[in-house]
């Protein structure tokens, strides 16, 4: 038999809704943590494409890990910032309905009932019992007509697990360059595919899609990412050997 989730003992299910649902910040960990590895090593290609000295590896590097972290971090602080000025922006909305037009607010209620394929005596219960609480009313709206979560993501969050993840995984391709290690591209370019591959299968735990499958189709992501910027680096070269710059 599989092993099944969670308990679902009555005890257990009360106590798992008496928490409330929980948010995830695994998307933001894996979208930093993608980009952070994507971009850096994308520098470090095409500062190698570009045959330049490892130093500058260093310093692009450590430029664009923490300029480009930040601001990504603050970016998805303002993104999730502004998801709670629009929840709260809707809130009123809702609010001057109930007040204004209750009648018709009852009505959006009744028909959102309806569309799940309650019998009509139910229904009529399901409106007397959402409408005898504001809260609820404007909660079952911001929910039902605005697909809102019940549970607005915390920027702060938020903004910790995208620069944290892109510090952890961009930092990855610069450590042979920051230890000065020999074949400092090479172990890069391995460390950094790791990393990909990883991530990937991080990422499987949430999904349906197999471990290796998840692992070597964000490494095809990174990889590509890291081939189009070496390429840049190696035209680039080509242009300033021939004194075009």
């Amino acid at each position: 038999m599989t092993r099944l989730e969670h308990d679902h003992s009555p005890e257990a299910i009360r106590t798992r809704l008496a928490q409330g649902p929980r948010n995830t910040y695994l998307r933001d960990w894996i979208y930093g943590g993608i980009d952070g590895a994507v971009t850096t090593f994308a520098v470090v290609s095409g500062v190698v494409g570009a045959r330049l000295s490892p130093s500058i590896v260093v310093v692009l590097g450590l430029a664009n890990l923490l300029a480009d972290g930040f601001s990504m971090a603050a970016s998805n602080y303002s993104g999730t910032r502004a998801e709670h000025d629009e929840e709260a922006r809707l809130r009123e909305v809702e609010l001057r309905h109930i007040r204004e037009e209750p009648e018709g607010e009852r009505e959006e209620i009744r028909q959102i009932y309806r569309q799940k394929g309650l019998p009509e005596p139910v229904v009529e219960q399901v409106v007397e019992a959402i409408t005898s609480d504001r809260e609820r009313w404007v909660q079952t709206m911001l929910t039902e007509e605005y697909g809102l979560p019940l549970v607005a993501r915390s920027p702060w969050a938020a903004a910790l697990a995208t620069f944290s993840a892109f510090l952890i995984c961009g930092g990855v391709p610069l450590l042979p360059y920051l230890l000065r290690l020999p074949s400092s591209f090479l172990l890069s370019s391995i460390f950094t595919g790791l990393v990909f591959f990883g991530i990937g299968c991080l990422r499987s735990r949430w999904s349906t899609e197999t471990w290796w499958r998840a692992g070597i189709g964000t490494l095809a992501i990174g990889g590509g990412a890291a081939a189009l910027a070496w390429i840049v680096g190696y035209l680039l070269r080509g242009l300033a050997d021939a004194g075009g710059f």
